[in-house]
């Protein structure tokens, strides 16, 4: 019998499964602390109209991209909450930024995580770019139950043992830096003021 050669999936075996096929979290107390980031982004597409209701800060929520960019900051925060297999990580950063992106038709997130630690934080990035896509689409659902989710994905990760990686810029297609789109804000509502003394009225208390 000829001798059998390992194939490219059994030399690569996946981490989180034993070799009896049951699941299990990676021992990572033999790997040393050091430096490591991800960005991950996701894109929510909608139509025109309900992409400038976003702009313009007038939709019946409130401020769409604040609102989403708060969430992917919890939402990553939690990740090994959410996902079984993943250790918990002390972040050292989690950035998220929400934006218009006319050109692709939507919002495009961009969520940035770092660490000092034994593991990666891949999975921290890309749940805070989808935890901040659902809350897009959570806010703009009651205008255009059609927006789409199109893509959550890893652009970019470094540190760690395997090195860092990068997105091919043909695979990436556009670079996520769209043009920004100036994005209304909704001002303080008024202060009340009392009749002839121009000074702020004063609330009962009683």
């Amino acid at each position: 019998m000829e001798p059998t050669h390992p194939t490219r999936t059994e030399r690569r075996r996946l981490t989180h499964v034993d070799r009896g096929g049951r699941p299990r979290m990676v021992d990572v107390s033999a790997k040393p602390a050091t430096a490591r980031r991800a960005v991950a982004e996701a894109l929510v597409t909608m139509g025109p109209s309900t992409l400038q209701i976003v702009i313009d800060g007038v939709a019946e929520k409130g401020d769409v991209l604040t609102v989403a960019e708060l969430a992917g900051v919890m939402g990553g925060k939690r990740t090994s909450d959410l996902v079984p297999l993943c250790h918990p990580i002390a972040l050292t950063d989690l950035v998220v930024t929400a934006r218009p992106d006319r050109a692709a038709g939507g919002i495009r997130i961009r969520a940035e995580a770092a660490t000092v630690g034994p593991t990666g934080v891949e999975m921290e990035a890309l749940t805070a770019a989808s935890v901040a896509a659902l809350t897009v689409y959570d806010m703009v659902k009651g205008v255009e139950r059609g927006a789409e989710i199109a893509s959550v994905r890893l652009l970019e990760k470094t540190g760690g043992k395997s090195g860092d990686w990068h997105r091919p810029p043909d695979e990436a297609g556009r670079d996520g830096n769209a043009a920004p789109v100036r994005v209304a804000r909704r001002p303080p509502p008024p202060k009340s003021v009392a009749p002839g003394t121009g000074a702020p009225r004063q609330r009962s208390r009683g």
